[in-house]
């Protein structure tokens, strides 16, 4: 009778360690993406009203102040002076959507307002969250 030797032997597993650790490395890369991945949406404070409506018109000009004063137009930075440049070239026809926090300071949203009339603009929405 012979024994047989550990070196001898077939290996007749898979060894799953290397696996595991492939797996967790792609987990963690995933995981590290996925937090830059981020809706197209700019986060708000938005005030609450008892009544509102959604806005019908869904070609709409959307314009984020925020509380600091700092303005988006169509999730774009702008100042002040680019925004009256910009505007040139949009469709007047268009519904003016005014996105703010409700801690904005209420000079910063009629400065802009005051920008779009001069322009021609005469339809304009204000976005709420209604209260439950």
């Amino acid at each position: 009778m012979r024994l047989i030797d550990d070196e001898e032997k077939e290996i007749s597993e898979i060894n799953m360690t290397p696996f595991v650790d492939i797996i967790l490395v792609v987990l963690i890369i995933f995981m590290a993406t996925a937090t830059f991945i981020v809706e197209r949406k700019i986060p708000l404070d938005l005030p609450e009203a008892e009544t509102g409506e959604a806005s019908k018109d869904k070609e709409t000009i959307e314009l984020v102040i925020k509380e600091n004063g700092e303005i988006l137009l169509n999730n774009k930075k702008t100042s002040i002076e680019d925004l009256k440049n910009k505007i040139k070239t949009l469709n007047k026809n268009k519904v003016v959507l005014i996105r703010s926090d409700k801690d904005t300071k209420f000079k910063y949203i009629v400065s802009v307002i005051d920008i779009f009339r001069k322009a021609g603009f005469e339809k304009y929405a204000v976005e709420t969250i209604l209260k439950r």
